[in-house]
């Protein structure tokens, strides 16, 4: 029978260039896997970790491995790009960091043996991703095992999956499971069994053929129904040489029905069925993307906190630990692969074979529903060629191997919504950021209502917006200043706009968690994105989570908004609270200053300070408390300081009647000469629709000072010196402003 073997423990690990050892290294260091040398400086800011090929090796004696006819080396994911070794010899090569790859190593194998795995994050023109807000890991960064079989088994190299396909088909109240196995070695003596177990792991279906498909009947099935009832069954299949089982697979499944109308959004087993959704990085604070089973639980208990109904899983392939978890707690799931930002012409294979893995090691699982083709790859335009080909390839495999899941692309905000490329999928979202990235906060829904009446037919709906949001505070939030409140304010007014509009098939929050962005120069912590609801140690829950388990948790609770902001400089001071129940009571130092109810489960009490204003919030038999103080004048420790940015704004000379850094882009534009300037700054970018000068900038990017645009040009490539600054603010001073 097939057995595991773990092979995690004592490796040696070296980012030195070397060449390939043929005995185990003594002077390198060690590490367990799962791995990743970015853990501390994917981190940091400066976009300077460490992108190069590295080597882990470790030894092993054949003697330590179950006895079996076949053995395959299995590596859970590497990236970007590995090389696998075995007594100095190659033996494979994996572009693709988020995927699983296996490798037949029977005939290599000798009495002592010496694996080395040469794994390369450093720049590629072919291997996706290469450009995004987001810190691309380097390492073994999953779980790697030797799986030992029988001569006969269920082909485990069929792109990295299992060797079984599960397909339930929904039947007036049962259910058909097709079920094709893929078996390697089969002669006419083998046959398989294939049993089907209810949740309590009793058997209600087995029969054995010869056959590598068969169909199995359910009756009065027990769907799969989300959060409401995520029921799984379980299927057993087995190879069967002379009536003796010598390789088995076990899998979970559901059986659910699902579509997306235009008009009433999501449809699940014929019910609409909301999907409020969050998007959902991998990694977390040093430990980078290196995670530990405690780590995906942790994560999956805040999503199902927070009431979501979907996830996101961007912008790659996570760990079939996680769609475990997605199944069995009923979240539906959007997975795709990391075709992201820029189309590479070298890169087209790379992105079929993504795709071809993603959907052979993911397709049993009942929470995915939706095939991601790629994110905002319009970034250099919408019309180009190979790009749309690529499109359709892509498109054309989903279908190919999937006939039940629908394909989805998430457009960038200034893509043309008549774009040929949006015709390819079978449904489209849009990421969008008003109120964050320029343009107004009511933005967004009127965009979405003028999309729908122009294009009725077509299901949309919005796969990202965000705001970021760190612990800098204040009573007058506006955008652009990284504060938790208007973090808040911003989600709550979207939470209105997209929960009120039904035909939206999908909402997505950027981000569940913030998350490594080394490139990122911005809002006074330098590496990430900040845009999460929790923060990337998962330690804290920022307001805006809070507003969103109000509308979306049945589990009762009461929030107040604005601890974090204890010293305030008013006299009487707003103070928000969030619950999911009818009516909130608000006590100030013990006495009640009124109840309240809300419609839309924000709760606004003018709450007048003392010296110390101690709060209690009291809604159902739930309770929260909060303390603050008066103070004479604004407390500078909430004020924004990018302490780690390469210029601050008290740093920027900006001499009266002229431009300056601290300008916004929308003026800047209106002269020739600010024109000017900010094309030569944006000159290293294939802006595509964001050109200088084009109505989309404007509008989108208007809103933005140049020196806020700055910290966020290292994402798209643009690196710019404090030096650099200074000198494009010095020929920003000697321009008159146009008024």
């Amino acid at each position: 029978m097939r057995k595991s073997y773990s092979f995690n423990t004592k490796w040696a690990f070296t980012k030195e260039s070397c060449e390939i050892p043929y005995k185990m290294p003594r002077s390198w260091c060690y590490v367990n896997l799962p791995h990743t040398w970015n853990a501390l400086d994917g981190q940091d800011g400066g976009n300077d970790y460490w992108r190069a090929r590295c080597l882990y090796a470790k030894d092993l004696t054949k003697a330590e491995l179950p006895e079996a006819e076949r053995y395959y080396f299995e590596v859970g994911a590497a990236n970007s790009s590995a090389d696998l070794y075995l007594n100095g010899e190659m033996i494979a090569h994996h572009d693709g960091g988020y995927s699983r790859w296996r490798v037949d190593i029977t005939e290599k194998l000798k009495e002592e043996n010496l694996f080395v795995i040469a794994v390369d994050n450093s720049k590629s023109e072919s291997v996706y991703p290469q450009v995004a807000d987001f810190t691309f890991y380097g390492g073994v960064y999953r779980d790697v095992r030797i799986l030992c079989t029988a001569q006969t088994h269920f082909d485990v190299e069929w792109f990295g999956g299992d060797g079984v396909k599960i397909t339930p088909h929904v039947l007036e109240g049962n259910a058909r499971i097709d079920v094709e196995v893929f078996v390697k070695n089969k002669s006419a003596g083998h046959e398989i069994k294939y049993t089907v177990l209810d949740l309590s792991d009793k058997v209600i279906k087995s029969t054995v053929s010869a056959d590598t498909s068969v169909s199995l009947f359910i009756e009065n099935v027990h769907l799969w129904h989300g959060r409401q009832d995520p029921y799984l069954y379980k299927l057993k299949v087995e190879i069967l040489a002379e009536g003796e089982s010598i390789d088995s697979v076990e899998t979970h499944f559901g059986c659910r029905s699902f579509s997306v109308d235009p008009e009433r959004g999501f449809i699940l087993n014929g019910e609409e069925y909301a999907l409020r959704g969050v998007s959902r990085h991998q990694d977390r604070d040093a430990v980078g993307n290196a995670l530990l089973p405690e780590h995906h639980q942790e994560d999956m208990e805040l999503i199902c906190e927070i009431g979501a109904t979907a996830v996101r899983l961007a912008h790659y392939q996570h760990s079939q630990y996680f769609y475990d978890l997605c199944d069995k707690c009923g979240i539906i799931v959007w997975a795709e692969i990391p075709y992201i930002s820029r189309h590479m012409t070298d890169g087209r294979e790379n992105t079929i074979s993504q795709m071809r893995e993603l959907i052979a090691q993911n397709y049993n699982h009942p929470s995915i529903a939706f095939w991601g083709l790629s994110n905002e790859i319009t970034m250099g335009g919408a019309d180009d060629a190979d790009m749309i080909e690529n499109h359709r390839i892509l498109n054309d495999i989903c279908h190919e191997m999937d006939g039940m899941r629908l394909t989805t692309v998430a457009a960038l905000s200034p893509c043309p919504t008549d774009s040929e490329y949006l015709r390819i999928p079978d449904l489209v979202a849009y990421n969008h950021y008003f109120g964050w990235y320029g343009g107004e906060v009511d933005m967004n829904g009127k965009w979405f209502d003028k999309f729908h009446r122009e294009h009725p037919d077509i299901p949309i709906g919005c796969s990202e917006y965000g705001a970021e949001g760190l612990n800098w505070h204040t009573s007058e939030p506006e955008q652009g200043d990284y504060s938790e409140e208007y973090q808040a304010y911003y989600h709550e007014s979207l939470i209105k706009q997209l929960f009120s509009r039904k035909y939206l098939w999908c909402t997505f929050v950027w981000n569940m968690f913030d998350f490594g962005a080394d490139a990122r120069e911005e809002g006074g912590e330098s590496g990430q994105n900040h845009k999460g609801l929790v923060t990337i140690n998962r330690k804290y829950k920022k307001d805006a989570f809070y507003a969103y388990k109000a509308w979306l948790s049945d589990e009762p609770f009461v929030h107040i908004a604005g601890k974090r902001y204890v010293d305030r400089a008013e006299t009487v001071t707003r103070v928000t609270v969030y619950s999911n129940q009818k009516e909130v009571e608000l006590l100030v130092n013990g006495k009640s200053i009124g109840r309240k109810k809300s419609d839309d489960h924000f709760f606004r009490f003018e709450v007048p300070l003392t010296e110390k204003t101690e709060l209690v919030a009291l809604a159902g038999n739930c309770t929260d408390t909060g303390v603050l103080r008066k103070v004479d004048k604004f407390n500078e420790k909430y004020r924004l300081k990018e302490k780690n940015a390469i210029l601050n704004w008290f740093d920027v000379e900006s001499p009266e009647g002229c431009y300056s850094l601290m300008d916004k882009i929308s003026d800047i534009m209106k002269s020739e000469g600010g024109r000017a300037v900010i094309a030569k700054i944006l000159s290293g970018i294939d802006v595509g629709a964001f050109s200088v000068g084009g109505a989309e900038m404007t509008e989108m990017m208007g809103g933005f000072t140049l020196l806020r645009l700055s910290g966020m040009l290292g994402m798209m490539g643009v690196e710019l010196k404090k030096e650099d600054l200074i000198r494009i603010n010095r020929d920003l001073n000697r321009i008159k402003k146009v008024l």
